[in-house]
């Protein structure tokens, strides 16, 4: 059962004015709404949105450095290109006692005098 009668003058959240209709209403309008919810979540969004772009850049730079699938590079190769060795999506430790760092399908290996091999994950 709904109740559209809101006895009391509740001001919208957003912007202040009245609020009519049901009595658990906090909006005037889904125009308030959703701009209040943008401001309360900005930081969280913001935040995603960072390591997102961030980890879509080190994956673009690892892509294009790796045409053939597997390639060496140098760690200033890297650097240069603005790669950040911070954001990656996942690790794999081989049963040798090698670690890959991928960022999706993109994976590079530390190996000898700051030179890393990248490959791409098969599917």
């Amino acid at each position: 059962m709904y109740y559209f009668c809101n006895m009391e003058n509740k001001e919208c959240l957003e912007c202040g004015a009245l609020v009519k209709g049901r009595v658990d209403k906090k909006f005037c309008s889904d125009y308030c709404r959703n701009s209040y919810n943008n401001k309360v979540n900005k930081d969280s969004k913001n935040l995603i949105r960072n390591i997102n772009n961030r980890l879509r850049k080190n994956h673009k730079i690892l892509s294009e450095l790796n045409i053939k699938g597997k390639t060496k590079v140098t760690r200033t190769k890297l650097y240069d290109k603005g790669f950040d060795f911070q954001f990656f999506t996942s690790i794999y430790k081989t049963k040798t006692g090698n670690t890959y760092f991928y960022v999706y399908d993109e994976g590079y290996l530390g190996l000898e005098n700051e030179t890393f091999l990248l490959i791409k994950r098969d599917h």
